[in-house]
């Protein structure tokens, strides 16, 4: 699982550093089950406080991942002919 964040408080980024490594600020890795995945997802959208929040997530289907999107990113994923690629937003 990776989790981007983008404006979000302090407090949170701490949150969440104790579930996942955070290699660059913002940005959090780590392997957890999908009910723990769920949890620390309500919990960024809860705590985001007008930020934004970007998670990817191992799944079955042809890219092996999926996403969900919480507020505006500046970057953000969007399905084309079935695929998920990045755009950036204007």
């Amino acid at each position: 699982m990776v989790l981007m964040l983008e404006r979000v408080p302090v407090s949170l980024r701490g949150e969440l550093s104790r579930w996942m490594i955070e290699p660059r600020a913002g940005v959090f890795i780590g392997t957890v089950s999908a009910m723990v995945r769920e949890k620390l997802w309500e919990l960024s959208c809860q705590a985001a406080k007008g930020g934004s929040a970007l998670m990817i997530y191992s799944t079955n289907n042809e890219q092996g991942y999926s996403f969900q999107l919480w507020g505006e990113p500046r970057y953000y994923p969007e399905e084309f002919e079935g695929l998920l690629l990045v755009r950036r937003s204007s």
